[in-house]
Formats: C-alpha cells, sequence, structure tokens
C-alpha cells in the first residue's frame, strides 16, 4: 500500500464568503439546523449527519424538493444492512411527473448537431410532445412494465421518448448509434424490449454515418421485437425501412398528459455495464431512488435550479446522458449537442457554451487536457461570462488539468471533478458550492454517500490509498439486475469483497481534508473517448475473425489525461500473418461491431495469450507489464496454464515504446 500522501495542494478556488447564504445547499443546511437540530459549521458536519443518520437525512431531501408521493412511505428505510434494502415502503411516485413540473414559455432543451439545424423546446412544447408519444406508446400496447429501447443519438426525441416510456410506466433503455450491432444486440436482447426508437444514420463532424444495415441486423436480433419508431434524423424524406412507424405520426395525435403511479423501486430504466466480465450486466435503476439521488447531487451539489444552463457532453449510451436529462427535475434548461467535439476544432463546445449561455459545462477530463494539450484559450476567446461551474469526469483529472482551466478558461470558476458509475448512475465523491477546490483533488464526499478507503485487511484509512467502498445503502444503488431473479449476480457483482459492503473497483485516497483523489480503475475496463466497452465484447468482435485465435487487449492510460493508448495482441491460425489488409480488416471490425474509438493505436502478434487455471485472460498483469512492472511482482507462473506465453510480451514491454515493435 502506498505511502499516506503529505503536504497539501495549491488552493484554486474558494467558496466565496456568502455561500452559505446564497446556495441551495446553504439554505438546505439551514432548514435542517434548524428543524432538526443539527450542528452544522461546515460541509463536513453536513456530510457526517447525513450519512448517520440515513432516515433523517433522505426525508429532508424529499420535503425540501417537494417529491410527489401518490402514496405515502410507511418508512424511509427498512435495514442498513447491504444488499437487501428497502427505500420508502409502500410508496408510489413517477419520476417524469418530477421532470415535468416546470411549463409555459421557459426554456427545456436547446440541442445543437452536426446532423441537423439547432432544435429549442420550451418546457410546454416538451410536456406536449411527452403527452403525445405517451399517447402513441399506448396505441402500440406499451403499458407497465414493457421494456422500450432506443438506438439514439442525444437529441430532443430521445428525451421526449424517455419521458414518454416512465409516465407510462414501461421501462426504457438507450444505446447511442456508434455502438455496432453485436454491442447493441448484447444488451437488448436481454431485456426483450417491445418498442425500438431509432434513426436512419448521423454525421460525425464531415463524415455521413449510414445505420441501415445496422438496424437492419438489430431488428433481426431481437426476436421479441414488434414496433420499430423511425426518427428520419439523416434523411428525413427517405423510405428504406418497411414496417417502421415514423415519428411524425407516433406523435401526431394531442392528448392528455398523465403519469401512471409506480412503487418506488419499480424500473425506471436499464443501465448496461462495459461488459468487462461476460455480457453486459443489465442494471435495473428505480424511479424513486433515481428522482431523490439526482434531485440531491443536481439542486445541491452542483446548485441547479431554472435560471441555469445545464450541458454534458454524453452519447445516450453513457449514464451521464441519464443525469444530464435529470435536469429537468430542477427546471434547468437542458443543452444537448450530437457530433464531433473536435470539429471543425477544439473550440466547438466552448463555442457552444458562449452561444447558450451554459453555466454548468460538463465534458470529460481528456478533453479538458486535450485542449490544454493544443493550447486553447476559451476564456480569451469566447465570451463564458455566464459560466458557473466546470465539470469533468469519466477518468481522474490531473493537477495540470485543474490549473489550465483557472489559467485559461476562468478563475472564477467552481471546477467539479466528479467520480461515481452506472452501478448507481451518479456520483459519489464530487465537488459543491461551499468546499474548496485544490489541484487534483475531488472536493468532497457527496451527501448520503458514505465512502470510504479499505486497505488490504478491509480498514477504513486515511490519506493513502485503498478500495473505494460504501458502507452504507444509497437510494440509487441498483433495484437488482435484469434477470437475476434470486440476486446472485448482484451480490456477487458488489458484496463479494466485503459482505454487507459495496465495492465499487476504484482505487481511492481520502485525504485529511475530506477531499478524494481517484487513481483509476481496478477492473480492466476499456474507457475510450467516453465510450466505456468491456473486453469481452472486444474480443467476441476480432476473435470472430477467421485468422485471429485469440487476442488480448489492455489500455494504457496517460498519465496526463490524455486519451491514452490501446494496444491489443493477437494469435494468429497457422500460416496466417499480420500484414496490412488483415490489420485493417481487424480495425473495420472494431470500428463496425464495437464503435470507431476503440480502434486499437497498435497491434502485435503474440505466440499465445497467457491464461490461468481457470482459463482466464491475464489483462491486468500484462497492462501492469506495461506500466513497468516487474513480471514476479504481476504474475504467478504456477496459477497460469501457458506461463511461457509471458515471454512475448515481457519482450514488448521492456522497450521503451511498444510501438516501435517491428510487427506494429
Amino acid at each position: 500500500m502506498p505511502t499516506p500522501t503529505t503536504g497539501t495542494p495549491e488552493l484554486l478556488w474558494s467558496p466565496p464568503d456568502d455561500a452559505w447564504e446564497t446556495t441551495r445547499i446553504g439554505a438546505f443546511a439551514k432548514a435542517i439546523a434548524t428543524q432538526r437540530d443539527v450542528d452544522i459549521d461546515a460541509y463536513d458536519d453536513l456530510w457526517t449527519w447525513s450519512v448517520g443518520d440515513l432516515d433523517s437525512f433522505w426525508t429532508a431531501v424529499v420535503e425540501h424538493f417537494d417529491v410527489r408521493f401518490h402514496t405515502p412511505a410507511s418508512r424511509v428505510l427498512d435495514d442498513r444492512r447491504m444488499p437487501d434494502v428497502a427505500w420508502f415502503a409502500g410508496a408510489t411516485l413517477n419520476y417524469a411527473e418530477h421532470a415535468l413540473l416546470a411549463d409555459g414559455d421557459h426554456t427545456a432543451i436547446i440541442a445543437r448537431s452536426q446532423t441537423r439545424d439547432e432544435r429549442r423546446l420550451t418546457y410546454a412544447q416538451l410536456r406536449d410532445q411527452v403527452a403525445r408519444a405517451a399517447a402513441g406508446l399506448r396505441r402500440l400496447g406499451v403499458g407497465h412494465g414493457d421494456r422500450v429501447a432506443a438506438y439514439l443519438p442525444n437529441i430532443p426525441e430521445a428525451v421526449v421518448a424517455f419521458l414518454a416510456t416512465a409516465s407510462v410506466g414501461a421501462v426504457w433503455s438507450s444505446c447511442a448509434p456508434e455502438f455496432g450491432v453485436t454491442s447493441v444486440i448484447d444488451r437488448l436482447a436481454q431485456i426483450a424490449p417491445k418498442v425500438l426508437f431509432t434513426i436512419d444514420g448521423y454525421r460525425y463532424g464531415d463524415r455521413v454515418i449510414d445505420r441501415t444495415a445496422e438496424i437492419a441486423a438489430i431488428r433481426e436480433g431481437l426476436p421479441a421485437l414488434e414496433h420499430t419508431v423511425l426518427v428520419g434524423y439523416l434523411d428525413p424524406d427517405a423510405d428504406r425501412f418497411a414496417d417502421v412507424v415514423r415519428w411524425e405520426a407516433f406523435t401526431a395525435h394531442a392528448a392528455e398528459l398523465t403519469f401512471e403511479p409506480v412503487a418506488f423501486d419499480h424500473p425506471l430504466y436499464i443501465l448496461f455495464s462495459s461488459g468487462t466480465t461476460g455480457i453486459p450486466k443489465a442494471i435495473v435503476h428505480g424511479h424513486g431512488g433515481i428522482t431523490v439521488e439526482h434531485l440531491k447531487l443536481l439542486g445541491l451539489h452542483h446548485d441547479l435550479g431554472p435560471d441555469d444552463v445545464f450541458f454534458w457532453f454524453t452519447t445516450t449510451g453513457w449514464m451521464m446522458w441519464n443525469l444530464l436529462v435529470s435536469g429537468l427535475l430542477v427546471d434547468t434548461t437542458l443543452v444537448l449537442f450530437d457530433g464531433d467535439p473536435g470539429h471543425p476544432d477544439l473550440g466547438t463546445l466552448w463555442q457552444l457554451a458562449q452561444d447558450t449561455g451554459i453555466t454548468l459545462f460538463g465534458v470529460s477530463a481528456p478533453f479538458l487536457m486535450s485542449c490544454r494539450k493544443q493550447g486553447v484559450a476559451p476564456g480569451a476567446d469566447y465570451d463564458l461570462s455566464a459560466l458557473q461551474q466546470i465539470g469533468s469526469t469519466g477518468a481522474p483529472l490531473p493537477p495540470e488539468g485543474f490549473h489550465w482551466v483557472y489559467d485559461d478558461v476562468r478563475s472564477d470558476v467552481l471546477l467539479a471533478s466528479v467520480s461515481g458509475g452506472t452501478d448507481m448512475c451518479t456520483a459519489f465523491v464530487g465537488a459543491s458550492p461551499v468546499t474548496p477546490v485544490y489541484a487534483g483533488e475531488i472536493s468532497c464526499r457527496c451527501l448520503g454517500a458514505n465512502v470510504e478507503a479499505y486497505d488490504e485487511d478491509g480498514s477504513a484509512v486515511i490519506g493513502e490509498r485503498g478500495e473505494l467502498v460504501i458502507t452504507a445503502p444509497m437510494p440509487s444503488m441498483p433495484v437488482g439486475f435484469w434477470g437475476d431473479d434470486d440476486g446472485a449476480r448482484y451480490r456477487d457483482a458488489y458484496f463479494d469483497t466485503y459482505p454487507g459492503v459495496w465495492r465499487h473497483g476504484d482505487w481511492i485516497n481520502i485525504t485529511d481534508r475530506g477531499t478524494c483523489v481517484i487513481t483509476g480503475r481496478s477492473d480492466a475496463t476499456l474507457n475510450r473517448g467516453g465510450v466505456r466497452m468491456g473486453t469481452s465484447e472486444f474480443y467476441r468482435a476480432v476473435e470472430d475473425l477467421e485468422e485471429v485465435a485469440d487476442a488480448l487487449v489492455i489500455h494504457l492510460e496517460d498519465a496526463s489525461g490524455g486519451a491514452g493508448r490501446l494496444v491489443l495482441f493477437v494469435v494468429l491460425r497457422d500460416g496466417r500473418h499480420l500484414d496490412d489488409d488483415l490489420r485493417s480488416r481487424i480495425a473495420g471490425r472494431i470500428r463496425a461491431d464495437l464503435s470507431p474509438r476503440h480502434v486499437p493505436d497498435e497491434l502485435h502478434e503474440v505466440p499465445d495469450v497467457p491464461r490461468t487455471l481457470s482459463g482466464k485472460k491475464l489483462e491486468v498483469p500484462v497492462k501492469k507489464l506495461f506500466a513497468g512492472a516487474e513480471l514476479r511482482a504481476v504474475a504467478s507462473e504456477g496459477a497460469l496454464v501457458n506461463p511461457e506465453s509471458l515471454e512475448a510480451f515481457v519482450s514488448l514491454a521492456q522497450r521503451n515504446d511498444p510501438g516501435a515493435a517491428a510487427d506494429n
């Protein structure tokens, strides 16, 4: 275990003197202190109370945000012992009702696209569109518990379809259209959707991406599918699909906006894991858990309200899309973007911030680091006077990234570096308007999230790296996995290491100041440009090629926050060679079946892939080899079926730049 951290990094931002009087979290804290006789002199006091008295804290959240229960709860929490906990037993509500409380001419959505002209919807127009779409779903026979899937980009129709699905008590799930056929079917076939929303294609920068063939294959791979609703996005007038309902016809009939009351834990949507160790896990999130958690995170930690304009660069295949849509819960204006954020250059999103008056600008850490590396100076080149917060997630943001934000964007902006995951569809470490920002550090543990760092003995530690664990339940923990009727897979995924304690799979260092540093995942997830992909999906695509007998892939993160290197090793069948033609076809298969962002930076031929006695590939040990570790420190030869296979990897790793290999 590393030695404890020493010293304090540079303080880059401090809350204004009146932050506790002018922010929503300050108003919440004042109400708690008055109504519940809790002494709150600093954020740590509020956090300690929030994780120590879960019943009172989450009751306060519900009351503060006026959560509308159609049927009241008999109790808040039946038991703190995870994973078998039940929140707000007996309560009924509907997420979509809370997302559509606002009405009138206040702007709900501003949508910028590289495929079509900008679109805007007021809250009144959004409510009307959702009512029409809900009526369309009912005409198609969709009701309580049915699954509705989407192969849509980040456009208003996706938001409308999702809210309509939630309003009728059906269950939503979405995949981004850059996902290949295999990735989509691996996910959606598990949940047997009744309806599929899709587009015909899209533009990414100056490239035209036709998805006609992919959509046909996806429909063929979903035998339970009854209806397809087509959004004519790339070519509104094209007629290339048989037996589809066009969006215009689907939403043609005006209807009354109604909301089906459902149980607190009734499935709202299904998100999918990256598929690192097999078919992606279908993670079920409930109406109530998402409603109260996102109200807390966006309303208190991000201080969002009706006067704010909320943007996060995301696709519909990432949980950040779900969080972005939840900006509607606090009556903000959402900014949606579909396209290449680097086209024609890295100023595209900063121009968007200027044009739309974004107050919370969310992107990935690699995007910020790319801007820094290319010398982008948004503060000098764009009018960012409306900007109050910059959100960063997807990877740890190094201190250099923090300094760039305060030097080249705005010196008075709140930099909210956050970390969480698909598993809970939230952040559990992040920022707040009443906590300072230090270079390279996440400002705080979020309210209601009892995050700890566990050492090798399972003891909580401060000031040194440990396993990120959560030792008390949170409402947005999954309802379960779809199809996991006895909960065995769910328990094995998070509670197998520390019984009764959620193990998340990140390394974290919690400082004595309450700040946090995430130092990476402890699994082998491939995360490229915001598209998370598991290695099993990668192998399924590559090993389907006739010439490829076996494969192993690793992602080497860039210490400066860049995209890193994706390195693929292949074992070829007898008589085959890694020539230019095969390289091209491997890249093409990955691009088509998975995503263009997962085409490897380097490709090497090796004699064999190292495997454990149980047949598992040694991805993490190989990754450690390439990070500079000695062989004896990463793998035990006695635990391998084929220890001699490591020789080729050791040879490649010993070269300063694996890309210099002769077969690269």
